[in-house]
């Protein structure tokens, strides 16, 4: 496997489908959903793959809502406070990442966050998990007045750490996040254990690499 350019110095990761599994807790706040309005649950399998478009997503397979129905707004808000409640219920950091995240930090390579979950659920969430102990920088998707695919949140993330856009890394599980980091300047690494949502095959997002799992990305980074 070809590696990244020599001078990458920090990674940046999406936090949901990437960094960690919230899709349980997603799932079950749609189906919580479902079941105060007396329906049956649907299988998680059938939520996953829509974890990356967060409310819109998760709505649009529990009741087959779209941001055009009104009452599309206090839907999404009544979701956001069910998942609020749960949301640290069954997440938990990718079991493979462990050794990533602890070989960057046996090598002094700074790595944090960058996602399009607000800072609401984003702060509390890596708390709970104790990412926030040990990220260099944790970027939310209100943090700044962007969120991805623009490349604003990902270049805050570098100014936080002190790091050049250029010489970091973004590894992310869906096509913003490689949009976000091509723009930005970044190197981009696509994650193909993530949710990767219904549109373009990973192949065809235009990331620098595409990996399978976790450890490969430290293949990439010559630190396996």
């Amino acid at each position: 496997m070809t590696g990244l350019r020599e001078d990458i110095r920090a990674v940046l990761f999406d936090l949901d489908g990437t960094l960690i599994d919230s899709a349980p807790d997603l799932a079950g706040a749609g189906n919580d959903m479902r079941k105060a309005r007396g329906l049956p649950p649907l299988p998680y399998e059938t939520f996953r793959p829509m974890v990356g478009a967060g409310a819109r997503g998760m709505l649009g397979i529990a009741l087959q809502i779209t941001p055009e129905d009104p009452d599309f707004i206090a839907l999404r808000e009544e979701f956001l406070s069910r998942y609020e409640a749960r949301m640290s219920q069954e997440t938990h950091v990718f079991e493979a990442m462990h050794p990533v995240l602890a070989t960057l930090q046996a090598h002094g390579v700074p790595w944090g966050i960058v996602t399009n979950k607000a800072e609401r659920f984003t702060l509390p969430l890596v708390r709970t998990l104790t990412l926030d102990e040990r990220a260099a920088a944790i970027v939310g998707g209100d943090t700044t007045p962007h969120s991805k695919p623009h490349p604003e949140p990902l270049l805050e993330a570098a100014r936080r750490m002190g790091i050049a856009a250029d010489a970091c890394v973004y590894v992310g599980d869906d096509l913003r996040d490689v949009q976000a980091g091509r723009a930005a300047g970044m190197a981009t690494v696509a994650a193909a254990w993530g949710y990767l949502g219904q549109g373009d095959p990973i192949g065809a997002w235009g990331a620098d690499h595409v990996i399978e799992s976790p450890g490969e990305l430290l293949n990439l980074l010559r630190l396996a």
